[in-house]
């Protein structure tokens, strides 16, 4: 563009760590901030661009060729200020890798219509996708039958995380039987993803399956991915203490998608501080309100009606990608304005066909002790409950707890652990649970783990 102005700075070495972008956007006259890009060059080198108007405020409406996966594996969600697709990896076929993401931001920064496109796309790839939506299925209400399994509670969510586990653990010694050491994409296993909306909810302080929570998604984040099962979250806050305080899961989230949608300034605090962004990592704000001109104006001068609606929605830091600290925006998801029902553009961007895959079986993923508090009993025609149960174990002993909470099918060490921290009772920790394991063993109540490291029980005579 001919009307564009670009600057190019010498910086010092390591570049340019922190600046004020309103001081910046003061040297250059420019009185709507919006307008004026910074972004961090190669070396000791940085570049300024001053637009005309921002030029993500209009773009396009996203597409179904935007979201068919390439060779590469990756979807195209939108564009960056220069016009340069952003680009988001569902698989890495060098590696046969699925990936782990992440997708944070305010309320009203355009999570849910990102985390519409992904599920779009993998619906379009023939990507099997168990989803939790936590915000009681509001969120993305479109994809009820789009996905293989759809929940919307926190216990149901614990049910499809542990079935993702125990499918990501299936193949794990499947393929070793095979002699294989890595995932081939629908040889004979299609690529999966569970994806948790509104994670915030399932893994904020207080929250009443938050250490299993974070146990399992930990874990399909270390082991699910080289089996071809990802993992996605999207949440509202970025802090530690807001996904399960859990450092590992953390430390996974960085090596996967990380994309920051619109934050306030506590938010930002926070992912700069859990390591998430590079501390005094130079990022220029994305405001609600795009091309507000802040001025005084004089007697009888009226303003704009739409000049404090908000319209970024969708603009967006992609902090894993190859350009870290450029701007860029997701293309338009379905309809400007909210819908009395479900939004026609999505659903026609769903398509009619079937989703790929089978729902998670979610009873089957329940502890003995989570069947009898559900109420379902013995009996094969109980219906099954997923309400989240109460559970009293205060009183009982790890022992029981551990015989109260294995299946007549058993189960591995990393669920047993994850469905004691669950039950209610006291916090259990792996080596008090191997040591117990031990003693039940050496009691001729749990037998020794088979080949796929299933803890199961001995039926008493």
């Amino acid at each position: 563009m001919s009307d564009v102005r670009e600057y190019v700075l010498k910086t010092p070495p390591g570049g340019i760590k922190r600046y004020d972008h309103e001081a910046l956007c003061d040297l250059l006259k420019v009185e709507d901030y919006s307008r004026v890009i910074f972004e961090q060059g190669v070396g000791r080198e940085a570049i300024v661009r001053v637009y005309p108007t921002n030029p993500l405020m209009d773009v396009r409406e996203i597409s179904l060729d935007d979201l068919a996966m390439d060779g590469r594996g990756r979807i195209t969600l939108g564009t960056y200020f220069d016009g340069s697709p952003l680009r988001f990896r569902l698989f890495d076929p060098k590696t046969g890798n699925a990936q782990r993401g992440a997708v944070f931001g305010t309320t009203g920064a355009g999570k849910s219509r990102l985390v519409q496109a992904i599920l779009v796309a993998c619906k379009a790839s023939g990507i099997v996708v168990h989803l939790a939506d936590l915000k009681h299925g509001q969120s993305v209400p479109e994809a009820k039958g789009n996905v293989a399994t759809r929940v919307t509670t926190q216990y149901e969510a614990i049910l499809m995380l542990r079935g993702l586990v125990a499918e990501a653990e299936r193949r794990m010694a499947a393929y070793a039987e095979m002699g294989r050491s890595g995932f081939v994409k629908d040889a004979p296993d299609p690529l999966t993803y569970g994806i948790v909306d509104e994670a915030n909810r399932l893994l904020e302080k207080g929250a009443p399956f938050r250490d299993e929570a974070a146990l399992l998604i930990k874990e399909l984040g270390r082991t699910g991915r080289s089996v071809g099962v990802g993992i996605i979250i999207a949440a509202q806050a970025g802090h530690l203490d807001e996904l399960g305080g859990s450092d590992t899961l953390r430390a996974m989230l960085k090596e996967g998608e990380v994309i920051l949608l619109r934050w306030s300034s506590a938010m930002m605090q926070q992912l700069v501080g859990d390591g998430l962004i590079p501390r005094g990592e130079a990022l220029q704000p994305i405001p609600k309100v795009v091309g507000q001109v802040r001025k005084i104006r004089r007697y009888n001068e009226t303003r704009a009606d739409d000049e404090d609606d908000v319209n970024s929605q969708g603009m967006l830091y992609h902090l894993t990608g190859i350009r870290p600290t450029s701007m860029a925006r997701t293309y338009v998801v379905g309809s400007i304005e909210p819908c009395t029902g479900y939004d026609p553009l999505i659903l026609a961007l769903y398509g009619p066909q079937a989703p790929p895959g089978e729902p998670i079986d979610l009873e089957a993923h329940m502890t003995a002790k989570e069947r009898k508090a559900a109420g379902g009993g013995d009996g094969e025609d109980d219906e099954p409950s997923t309400s989240e149960p109460e559970l009293d174990t205060a009183t009982m002993s790890t022992a029981q707890r551990i015989l109260a909470a294995l299946p007549a099918d058993g189960l591995t060490e990393v669920d047993l652990l994850a469905a004691l921290n669950a039950d209610g009772g006291r916090e259990v920790r792996r080596g008090s649970l191997r040591t117990t394991i031990s003693g039940l063993r050496g009691k001729g109540e749990i037998a020794r783990p088979d080949s796929t490291g299933l803890i199961v029980p001995i039926p008493a005579d």
